[in-house]
């Protein structure tokens, strides 16, 4: 049986799916196109794709023998997921194996904007420090300060967790509140959006992308902020309309953004690029090496099992009967 993989994952992963199958990978130097992934999809039985990666009805149309899309992330809006059941194709996700990457990374996104570090550090590298000084670099308090965290499931919750830890105040918006023990185990508070827009000093976004997400932080969102707030996403970018983010912080209306993912990834808003006040990350939510070797096992067994007819240990969709065997 052949599997694609859209690119090289951890080399441990690689030599296990090599024992059992014929492997493809897509490049390791460059994002891989739509057309190649088509290409090496089209005569495979497995595909383990990027967030990067469209697959839609015409797609799994043109790959016949395609049964299990083994996403190699916890998001799936890449992924027709109704498209994919009706023909009969599982798809697979790795959830809860980079919840604590992700918000150590998010909480570094806060601290850095927060306190100045890359402007600060730039400045010294520069030549330009000549002593210290009462007004040089000052920043925003964390200790006290309250982060609102806008959806609260596993690396929402853990970033409470970081919050906490530092003196925050945590409230949160998300459809429904936690279960009230859980609430003061993390010490958050539920409130409405409008609440937590306009009394947080750190705005935190944890949110899938859906229909109901998308453009959630616009420039209505953004006037209701705190004047100074600072916004740090490391969710998905089309949570946040980047030419309104850019308005609302060249007016100071905002007081800065940690940034690890965008609206149209990968390209970014040139209004942030030259901003001090914001912080960018290339999509590194999840990198580290232990954790990107977790996901990576997780789609290699999936993979392993539907094909071996099992059923996957992390399905996000639900085939059809009658579907491709």
């Amino acid at each position: 049986m052949r599997i694609f993989v859209s690119r090289p994952l951890p080399e441990q992963a690689m030599e296990r799916l090599a024992r059992r199958f014929e492997v493809a990978v897509g490049p390791a130097d460059r994002a891989t196109t739509a057309a190649e992934v088509l290409a090496g999809a089209r005569e495979a039985d497995a595909l383990i794709s990027m967030l990067s990666d469209r697959i839609d009805a015409a797609f799994l149309d043109a790959c016949p023998r395609l049964r299990v899309v083994a996403n190699y992330a916890v998001g799936v809006n890449n992924i027709d997921l109704r498209a994919a059941a009706e023909r009969g194709v599982h798809v697979t996700n790795t959830p809860g194996v980079l919840t604590d990457a992700t918000a150590d990374l998010a909480f570094g996104l806060l601290l850095s904007v927060a306190r100045r570090i890359p402007e600060s550090e730039r400045f010294l590298r520069a030549g330009r420090f000549d002593g210290w000084a009462p007004l040089l670099f000052l920043g925003a308090d964390v200790a006290g300060a309250r982060l609102g965290i806008v959806g609260m499931g596993r690396i929402g919750q853990a970033m409470a967790v970081r919050a906490r830890a530092f003196g925050m105040e945590v409230v949160y918006v998300q459809r429904r509140p936690l279960d009230p023990a859980r609430e003061r185990e993390l010490g958050a508070r539920y409130v409405s959006l409008e609440e937590l827009l306009s009394t947080s000093d750190f705005v935190s976004l944890h949110c899938p992308l859906t229909p109901e997400t998308h453009h959630l932080i616009d420039a209505r969102a953004l006037a209701r902020m705190k004047p100074g707030a600072i916004l740090i996403n490391t969710a998905r970018g089309p949570v946040v309309d980047e030419t309104a983010l850019v308005e609302a912080l060249r007016s100071g209306q905002l007081g800065g953004a940690g940034l690890d993912v965008f609206e149209e990834e990968p390209k970014v808003h040139p209004g942030l690029l030259d901003r001090d006040d914001v912080v960018l990350t290339p999509h590194t939510g999840s990198a580290t090496r232990g954790t990107r070797l977790r996901m990576a096992m997780m789609v290699c067994e999936d993979v392993e099992r539907v094909l071996d007819g099992r059923p996957p240990l992390h399905p996000v969709n639900e085939p059809v009967a009658g579907g491709r065997r």
